[in-house]
C-alpha cells in the first residue's frame, strides 16, 4: 500500500511539473486564453478579477467566477459567475447595493420569472446583471459598458465578433421575389443575412443547412438583445460535440453546438439516439426550416400532430410525405394565423413538399418574425426600436 501511494505521488508531481509556471496551469484551466490573458490566477486555481474591473459594481460575495466572457478593460466587460445560493437572494442582495450606491435601476427583475435580467446606471456607466437558475446553482453575469457621453447605447450584446450586426447593402436585392423583398431587405438593415461573393445576395440560390443555423441564431439574439434570458446560448469549444461532423474546430460550431444543447434541433441530447450527423453543408429542407423555427416562436416544445389533423387544417395534397415532427411544427404554424411561417414564405399552396430545398431569400422571410397568436416582434419593429427604420 506504501509502495502504490507513492507511485501516485511521484506521478503527481511529474503531472504537475510538466505544467510551465502559472502560464501552463493558466493555459489549462481557462475557459478562453484569449480572454483570460489578463486574468489573476491563485494557487487553488481561483479566477481573480483584474484591478480594471469597475469598483462601482457590487461583486456577490458567495459567488466565484466562472469565465471571463468578456475582456475586462476600463470601458466594458463581461464575467460569468456561479453560487449556491438561491436567486431570490442574489437579487435581493443586487437590488439593495444598487440603492444604496445611487444607481438608477432602468429595468427591474422580473417578479414572476427566476431568469430574468436588471439594467442599471451610475453617471457614464450601465451594467446588465442576467440570472440564470440551474438544478442545485444559480449562474449569472454581469456585463458592463462605460460611455464618454450622457447617452448610452440601449443594447448589450454578449456574442462574439462574429456575430456582430452591420446593415448590408446588396446589390441584386432586386432579384428577390417581390413577395418576399421587404423581409429581405429589412432583415439586411439588421446586419442578419451575410453576402455570397461581390456583394451579392444571391436570393433565389438554395442555404444550407449551416448558414440557416448561423443565421437562425443571430436573428434571435438580435432581436432578443436587451432579454438575455430569451437568447439561445452559444456553444463552449470545449463541449462534447452533439454531432459527429461539426468537432469543436468547425467555425459554426458554436451555433450548431448551441442549438443542438438548446434542444431546438434533433440529436443524441434529445433523446435521439440514432442522430449523429448534422449534414452541415446539406441544402436546407422546408420541413428543417418550419422544425428549427417554430418552437422559436412557440417559447416551448411542439404540440402533439396526426396526418388527420394537417388534412384538416392546411389542407395539403402531400401530408402523407411529411415526417411526424414536420407534422407537428406545421401544426403549431397553422395556429399562428397570418404570423405563420408556410404563409409568410411560401404563401397560399396545397402542397407543402417537405424535401423541396429552400431559397436563401425564402430562408429570410421566416427569420423575419418571431412570435406567437399575436406575442411576438417583427424585423420592422426591431429596426424602429433601434432607430435604423
Amino acid at each position: 500500500m506504501v509502495v502504490i501511494r507513492y507511485s501516485i505521488f511521484v506521478s503527481l508531481i511529474g503531472l504537475l511539473t510538466a505544467c510551465s509556471g502559472i502560464e501552463g496551469l493558466e493555459y489549462r484551466f481557462s475557459g478562453n486564453p484569449k480572454l483570460t490573458k489578463n486574468l489573476e490566477i491563485s494557487q487553488d486555481l481561483t479566477i481573480k478579477l483584474p484591478d480594471s474591473f469597475p469598483s462601482e459594481i457590487p461583486k456577490y460575495p458567495q459567488a466565484i467566477i466562472q469565465e471571463i466572457t468578456q475582456e475586462i478593460t476600463q470601458d466594458n466587460g463581461e464575467v460569468r459567475w456561479k453560487t449556491d445560493e438561491h436567486t431570490e437572494k442574489i437579487k435581493n442582495f443586487y437590488q439593495q447595493q444598487l440603492k444604496s450606491r445611487k444607481w438608477e435601476i432602468i429595468q427591474p427583475f422580473s417578479s414572476d420569472s427566476q431568469e430574468s435580467s436588471l439594467i442599471a446606471q451610475k453617471d457614464n456607466l450601465k451594467i446588465r446583471l442576467s440570472l440564470f437558475p440551474r438544478k442545485s446553482i444559480t449562474e449569472f453575469t454581469i456585463e458592463y459598458k462605460q460611455a464618454n457621453t450622457t447617452k448610452l447605447n440601449n443594447s448589450f450584446s454578449n456574442q462574439p465578433s462574429t456575430f456582430i450586426s452591420k446593415p448590408t447593402n446588396f446589390s441584386d436585392l432586386n432579384q428577390v421575389p417581390e413577395a418576399l423583398r421587404t423581409y429581405v431587405q429589412d432583415l439586411a438593415n439588421l446586419g442578419i443575412l451575410t453576402a455570397k461573393e461581390n456583394n451579392q445576395f444571391n436570393p433565389n440560390e438554395p442555404i444550407t443547412r449551416r448558414e440557416y443555423a448561423r443565421w437562425l441564431v443571430k436573428a434571435k439574439n438580435k432581436f432578443y438583445q436587451d432579454s438575455p434570458e430569451q437568447q439561445i446560448r452559444l456553444g463552449l469549444k470545449n463541449a462534447q460535440p452533439a454531432f459527429n461532423d461539426v468537432p469543436s474546430n468547425d467555425a459554426d460550431f458554436p451555433v450548431i453546438q448551441g442549438l443542438a444543447e438548446a434542444g431546438l434541433i434533433s440529436s443524441h441530447l434529445t433523446g435521439d439516439s440514432n442522430t449523429f450527423l448534422f449534414r452541415p453543408d446539406e441544402l436546407l429542407t422546408r420541413s428543417d426550416l418550419i422544425i428549427w423555427k417554430v418552437p422559436l416562436d412557440m417559447g416551448k416544445s411542439l404540440p402533439k400532430a396526426s396526418i388527420d389533423g394537417i388534412k384538416e387544417t392546411w389542407g395539403f395534397q402531400d401530408t402523407t410525405q411529411i415526417g411526424p415532427i414536420g407534422l407537428r411544427g406545421l401544426y403549431a404554424d397553422f395556429q399562428n394565423g397570418e404570423q405563420g411561417n408556410v404563409r409568410r414564405v411560401f404563401g397560399y399552396t396545397m402542397l407543402f413538399q417537405p424535401q423541396k430545398t429552400v431559397t436563401r431569400a425564402q430562408a429570410a422571410a421566416a427569420l423575419w418574425y418571431f412570435g406567437y397568436q399575436g406575442d411576438g416582434m417583427s424585423a420592422e419593429d426591431v429596426l424602429k426600436r433601434t432607430g435604423n427604420s
